[in-house]
C-alpha cells in the first residue's frame, strides 16, 4: 500500500514539473547571464531584447530566485569584461543564448536537452 501510494506522489510530481511547459528557475537564471553578457559585450545582442523575456517569467519567480538572477546578470557583466574571455562568452551569447530571444522556453529546453 505504501508503495502505491508513493507511485502515485511521484508520477503527480513529475507530471505537475512539465505540464503547462513552464520555465525554470535555472531557465530565467541562465536568460540573466545571457542578458548580463549582452550588456558587457556590446554590439553582439542587444540586451533590451532579453528583456520580454525576463519581465514574463519574473512575475512568478520567489524573491531569492529574483535576487540570484540579478547576482548573475552581474557577473556575467562584470565576466564579459574580460577581453580574455571574449570569444567564449560571444560564442555562448550566440549560441545557447539564442534561446531566450525568439522561441522562449521551449526552444530553450530543446538547447539545454542533450543530444540523442
Amino acid at each position: 500500500m505504501k508503495f502505491a501510494i508513493i507511485a502515485i506522489a511521484a508520477v503527480l510530481a513529475a507530471g505537475s514539473a512539465t505540464a503547462g511547459g513552464k520555465v525554470t528557475d535555472v531557465d530565467f537564471l541562465k536568460a540573466n547571464r545571457c542578458k548580463g553578457l549582452a550588456a558587457g559585450l556590446t554590439g553582439v545582442v542587444d540586451p533590451a531584447s532579453l528583456d520580454s523575456f525576463i519581465k514574463a517569467e519574473a512575475g512568478a519567480r520567489a524573491p531569492y530566485v529574483i535576487e540570484r538572477a540579478s547576482d548573475e546578470f552581474a557577473r556575467a557583466r562584470k565576466e564579459a569584461k574580460g577581453e580574455d574571455r571574449k570569444d567564449r562568452l560571444t560564442a555562448e551569447l550566440t549560441g545557447p543564448c539564442q534561446a531566450y530571444l525568439r522561441g522562449g522556453a521551449s526552444l530553450a529546453r530543446k538547447e539545454a536537452s542533450p543530444a540523442s
